[in-house]
């Protein structure tokens, strides 16, 4: 699998799921620690995730928040686990200005975790697209 990353984010924010890198290693595979820790991105269409349609949750693949319902996924195109909303306070967002772009990234509430990122070009009811790697996540079944 191909990973992107752009390093760790500037902003020190401090999450109830704190961990070193070496802690993180531990419980992470290496493209897991390369997305949630790294702030990677893992290559278009890679992710079994993409085809879950099973009714469950996308829980964070670090710490295991929920994070999302199957009844907000939906297919965008994009080649990532895409989502219309979150649950509830499961996210976090900051300003990413990598790649000499300017995006809204998203991260787990709890531990810090890279996610994806969001954008204006969802579908309704909320008009958001959370595009998030699927290596980040794993799937618990209702």
């Amino acid at each position: 699998m191909a990973l992107f990353g752009r390093g760790a984010a500037p902003a020190e924010e401090h999450f109830k799921v704190e961990r070193t890198d070496e802690e993180w290693k531990q419980v992470l595979n290496p493209q897991q620690f390369q997305v949630l820790r790294k702030h990677g991105t893992e290559r278009a269409g890679t992710s079994p995730l993409n085809e879950e349609k099973r009714a469950g949750t996308f829980i964070c693949a670090g710490c295991e928040q929920a994070l999302f319902d199957t009844t907000t996924k939906f297919e965008s195109g994009t080649g990532w686990p895409s989502f219309w909303q979150p649950l509830g306070d499961a996210v976090g967002t900051t300003e990413d200005r990598s790649f000499f772009m300017t995006r809204v990234e998203v991260h787990c509430a709890n531990c810090g975790g890279h996610l994806g990122h969001v954008f204006p070009d969802g579908p309704r009811p909320t008009g958001q697209r959370y595009c998030m790697n699927g290596v980040a996540m794993k799937f618990r079944p209702a």
